[in-house]
């Protein structure tokens, strides 16, 4: 007999056929109800057992968290909940589960305590709903770049250059870390290394990925990043996954439409993919902003806020506009601020954009050409020499959730910028051979998956969105 899963069984209509089901117990009550899942859907099926048919040892062995396999007829629920349910004819057990040891027992646990046991924490309902949006998030990632056109690139994990130029890299070496070589002048001979040169693992893959738009015309990465930020914030990890698309001929304009597109699609996918999943986790957080003092609950629930944002233009608007705003308002001007804005150029930090977004517009926002001297190198220079042509997309509860920008595409004009941050042309010569080869307009953003779907589930802490979150002091599993 084919294997049903509990999806398939509780969308079925074939009432009275006999059916196979395998799973985990979640409960096991009154020697007769067992409410089993299989990860196929955040509901469990109600299976019936008839107890006189079973004897005690069995009984005994059906514990939260066991392997059951589960034969019996699909009958019309007796019950309120469900519709169907499985009047049990045979059990098989195919894996113990012992409650005295087994940590995810049928009630409520922290966070945090799920985090130390982040091997088992998928087997609740907040974690599966949440890893099986991640999961239809990527597809339609892969989707809406496909049907666009794009062509996806896989950017090397280890390189030897910074993309951002922010120097906080994972370094790669296979030296001997108690007998280091090193040159004449005490530094280390990275030329006895496996690469021959100082290495690292990727902070970005955007600027390999700009080589092959200058051919392919459109591409994007989708992998593994790696940041040695030691900031314990429910912001940031150190291993995560960015999205980055690259575009030939696209000046800022058009990639603040793709950016804006892109992110309205997906949402819009998972708003109809994954609805039961996204009913639980907007429950969920209804219960959690009970808790919370009045001024600090969400004014929108969550599926309302998804489709806000899938459903409305977002606003635009320059970093001087914003600072304008900023320097203006009540928070700055009482002092509320952590960082106080005071004069043009200052890095907006993540209470600024929140307050553009969740408080003055109350959408998601753009905003655009901002300071040169906060912006990384590759930014295109503005008439002005001011400002580049840098865009960040700001979301509420989140802040900046993409980065982008126009490259610059001149030659001079970046030798100039690299020259002024003593960036060293020699090891980006193959990055500038292609401003001396066919050079064209150009642009692309970074877009965090894990912030993406941080804000698709409303999950507080970015730790709660990956399987197995890297942070400062923190490699287990």
């Amino acid at each position: 007999m084919m294997k049903s899963t509990i999806a398939e069984l509780l969308n079925s209509d074939k009432i009275g056929t006999e059916v196979q089901v395998k799973g985990w117990v979640r409960t096991f009550r009154s020697n007769r109800f067992v409410a089993l899942n299989d990860g196929s859907t955040i509901n469990n099926i109600q299976c019936v057992i008839d107890f006189e048919n079973l004897d005690e040892a069995l009984l005994k062995r059906i514990t939260t968290g066991a392997a059951i396999a589960i034969i019996g007829a699909l009958v019309e629920s007796q019950g309120k909940g469900q519709k169907v349910e499985i009047k049990v004819a045979h059990l098989e057990i195919l894996g113990d589960s012992n409650p005295e040891e087994y940590p995810i027992q049928p009630k409520k646990h922290s966070l945090e305590f799920l985090r130390e046991n982040a091997h088992l924490r998928i087997r609740t309902n907040t974690f599966a709903a949440v890893m099986r949006v991640r999961s239809a998030l990527s597809f339609a990632v892969h989707k809406y770049f496909t049907e666009n056109g794009f062509y996806n690139f896989h950017a090397p994990i280890i390189t030897g250059s910074d993309a951002e130029g922010a120097g906080e890299i994972f370094q790669v070496s296979t030296l001997n870390q108690k007998n280091i070589p090193t040159t004449e002048d005490g530094n280390v001979d990275h030329s006895q290394d496996f690469f021959g040169k100082e290495t690292n693992l990727t902070v970005s893959g955007q600027l390999e990925a700009e080589t092959y738009a200058m051919a392919l015309g459109k591409v994007y990465t989708f992998g593994p990043t790696f940041r040695a930020e030691n900031s314990n914030t429910t912001r940031h990890l150190a291993e995560f996954w960015m999205i980055e698309p690259e575009m030939a001929f696209y000046d800022l304009d058009m990639n603040m439409d793709l950016a804006e597109d892109f992110i309205k699609a997906v949402i819009k996918d998972i708003l109809v993919s994954c609805k039961d999943d996204l009913d639980f986790l907007e429950s969920r957080l209804t219960q959690e902003e009970k808790s919370k003092p009045a001024n600090q609950r969400s004014e929108m629930a969550l599926i309302e806020k998804l489709k806000f944002v899938s459903d409305n233009n977002f606003i635009r608007l320059s970093y001087t506009e914003a600072y304008e705003i900023l320097r203006n308002c009540k928070p700055n001007k009482k002092k509320k601020f952590q960082f106080p804005i005071n004069e043009w150029g200052v890095d907006l930090q993540s209470e600024h954009e929140r307050f553009l977004v969740e408080k003055h517009f109350k959408c998601p926002v753009i905003l655009f050409d901002y300071p040169v001297n906060i912006k990384a190198f590759y930014m295109r220079l503005n008439d002005d020499g001011k400002t580049v042509r840098a865009m960040d997309v700001l979301f509420p509860g989140i802040g900046e959730i993409v980065g982008g920008a126009q490259r610059e595409e001149r030659l001079d004009v970046l030798k100039e910028k690299m020259a002024v941050l003593d960036i060293d042309e020699k090891e980006l010569w193959w990055y500038l051979d292609t401003r001396k080869f066919g050079t064209a307009v150009h642009s692309g953003f970074g877009l965090g998956f894990e912030r993406l779907v941080q804000f698709v589930t409303g999950m507080g802490n970015i730790r709660d969105v990956i399987p197995f979150p890297r942070t400062p002091q923190n490699a287990e599993f």
